[in-house]
This record gives structure tokens, C-alpha cells and sequence, in this order.
């Protein structure tokens, strides 16, 4: 169910917010919607972490120079020819 909601912002962050809006082809209302819904429903760093995640972590070291999409579109390319 939808309500309506009235919120007191300055105007230029009104306007940058209508703009970003329109850049992103969605409403003013949705972005804020999203973004609330956003915030209310991260865990704020209480995440678990799994034993067996904790020991993988650092596990395989890459050059800085690594190209992962590069490195996954040669595999595509290998898996289906």
C-alpha cells in the first residue's frame, strides 16, 4: 500500500536528486523508496562469517594487473567452441 509522505529538503539537492532521477529513468519517489528500503534493511556489519570462509580468505593471489572480465570472457569463449 502506498502513502504519501512529505519531506522538507533544500532545493538544490532537490534538483540534483530530480536529475540523477531522470538520468536513471526512474521517479524521485521510487529512488527515495529504494533507497529507505536500503537502509533499513542492512545488517550493519553483523554479518557471520563461515569458519570455511575465513580460511579461503587470501587463498589465491593475483597480479595487480589482473583483468577478471578479460579472464572470464576467454573462458566463455573456450567453453563454447
Amino acid at each position: 500500500m502506498n502513502n504519501k509522505l512529505t519531506l522538507k529538503l533544500e532545493q538544490d539537492i532537490i534538483e540534483k536528486a530530480k536529475d540523477y532521477a531522470t538520468l536513471h529513468k526512474t521517479s524521485l519517489s521510487k529512488l527515495i523508496e529504494n533507497y529507505l528500503h536500503k537502509i533499513t534493511n542492512e545488517t550493519n556489519g553483523n554479518e557471520k562469517i563461515t569458519p570455511l570462509v575465513k580460511s579461503l580468505s587470501g587463498i589465491i593471489q593475483l597480479p595487480a594487473d589482473f583483468d577478471h572480465k578479460k579472464a572470464y570472457t576467454d573462458f566463455l569463449i573456450n567453453k563454447y567452441e
